[in-house]
């Protein structure tokens, strides 16, 4: 059985000082473009206002100016000679590249204005800074390819540029056949420049080694997963609390020099801008850290167990919390899961996320018994009723585990997704007739039953 998936595979660059002008120009393209485009957005909805404001009918107002993409850059056309009177000497693509930047932004202000999109509002676009601005830009036609000697990637305009690393992995699969270049996206991050290429891939789905098993995860900071099945926890690496002590170095260097004043229009000193790059670079590698171990972490879980069991954290209200805010950031909780969701596609498991409100480490694993309250500080479980002594996070991965287990496996016909997970939770696991709990020790949301949005274990494919 085969899959097509999106993968995107990013190499870092080595190029030639030519090659570095290069790839400034094309991203600075790219930001004149959005700039340009954002200026004729905010002009056009300008004086629609003010015609608004002498009484004028919507049909006779000012025409709007489309936010499309393609529309932008037909305007682009007939103006580029006046306004960018060197716009040949880099690839359409990257005026492509503004205007879709722009288009996405302007939608997604709009979506958030009308309360289409979820989350926090989002505000209108604003320019783009020569400096402070990510550098960017997206190729979708033209020459992009691998080169065969596996050390070589070809962009339009750009030409063959040396690649920091192999690539091996890439060039195998579009020589068999099984992949093909969507795009390709060349950016600057610390420093240094790199190349992302989309691609649509041909993936065997392969069945894990233990399919029939299921497995209980609960995320935490002191620990940063426990399992329902004894095996190993995994330690929290805590990445950016070990680099702190050097990045409060950095940061005091970086303010003993001369920094850019926005007030003023000041710009930085060279001396600040290779101190912050030194700072940048400290960020860089955390991220990379965090990235590789939480990769490690996902992949061995969706190549070993046949359904995954997590929790649906509210890490945004989690965060909310002063004392455990950095800690939370730094852990990874909602990339751990992100990642969980597409890795066990690939390996042929499944993901079960059970409800927000089910009391994982309230709940007593061994009979069922559910505590009005447990503090965070109390870290080993003690049931009253049945004498259980366990962890705090062994006994949540355990009954996360028995979850799917109770009502998942030999509860009657298998649902859409073959494993049961959109099947809605039972109220009976938070106390009711199976705990020994009294009523009044029952939380209120078990008493009255879960909700049609809330109540239900959720498979996230």
């Amino acid at each position: 059985m085969t899959l097509t998936v999106i993968h995107a595979y990013r190499f870092a660059l080595d190029p030639t000082p030519r090659q570095v002008g290069a790839l400034v120009r094309h991203c600075g393209a790219a930001r004149v473009a959005f700039n340009w485009g954002l200026a004729l957005v905010k002009a056009n909805l300008a004086q629609r206002a003010a015609e608004r404001s002498y009484a004028i009918t919507e049909e006779a107002l000012t025409p709007p100016v489309s936010w499309s993409m393609y529309s932008l850059r037909k305007r682009w056309n007939t103006v580029k000679a006046e306004v960018a009177p060197w716009w040949a000497e880099c690839s359409k693509e990257a005026y492509a590249t503004g205007f879709d930047q722009l288009a996405h932004a302007l939608r997604t202000w709009s979506d958030s204005k009308r309360g289409k999109r979820r989350g926090p509002r989002v505000g209108f676009p604003r320019f783009k800074s020569k400096r402070k601005a990510n550098s960017s830009c997206r190729f979708t036609t033209g020459a992009i390819r691998l080169e065969p000697d596996r050390k070589h990637v070809t962009l339009p305009m750009l030409g063959t540029i040396k690649t920091h690393e192999s690539t091996r992995k890439l060039h195998r699969r579009i020589t068999d056949g099984t992949a093909r270049i969507i795009s390709a996206r060349v950016r600057r991050e610390a420093g240094r420049w790199f190349c992302s290429f989309t691609v649509e891939v041909q993936r065997s789905v392969s069945a894990p080694r233990r399919p029939k098993t299921v497995i209980g995860v609960d995320l935490g900071v002191k620990t940063l997963a426990v399992f329902s099945d004894g095996r190993a926890p995994v330690e929290n690496p805590r990445h950016y609390d070990t680099a702190r002590r050097r990045l409060a170095r950095l940061s005091r260097t970086v303010s003993r020099r001369h920094g850019p004043d926005r007030r003023t229009g000041t710009r930085p000193s060279k001396r600040w801008e290779r101190a912050n790059l030194r700072r940048n670079r400290v960020h860089h590698r955390i991220g990379n850290l965090r990235r590789d171990a939480i990769h490690k972490l996902t992949t061995s879980l969706a190549r070993e167990y046949g359904i995954v069991v997590v929790e649906d954290l509210n890490v945004a209200g989690m965060v909310g919390n002063r004392r455990l805010a950095r800690a939370l950031a730094d852990a990874g909780f909602g990339e751990i899961r992100r990642q969980l969701v597409y890795k066990t596609i690939w390996h042929g498991g499944c993901l079960t996320v059970a409800d927000r409100w089910f009391p994982s480490s309230k709940t007593c694993s061994g009979c069922q018994a559910v505590k009005p309250k447990l503090p965070l500080r109390v870290r080993t479980y003690l049931c009253e009723h049945c004498g259980l002594v366990l962890d705090r996070d062994v006994n949540a991965a355990r009954n996360l585990a028995a979850l799917v287990k109770r009502h998942v496996a030999g509860s009657g016909p298998e649902t859409r997704n073959g494993c049961g997970a959109d099947r809605q939770t039972k109220p009976g696991l938070a106390g009711g007739c199976e705990a020994s709990t009294p009523l009044r020790a029952v939380p209120a949301w078990a008493r009255r039953g879960p909700s049609p949005s809330n109540g239900r274990i959720m498979e996230s494919h």
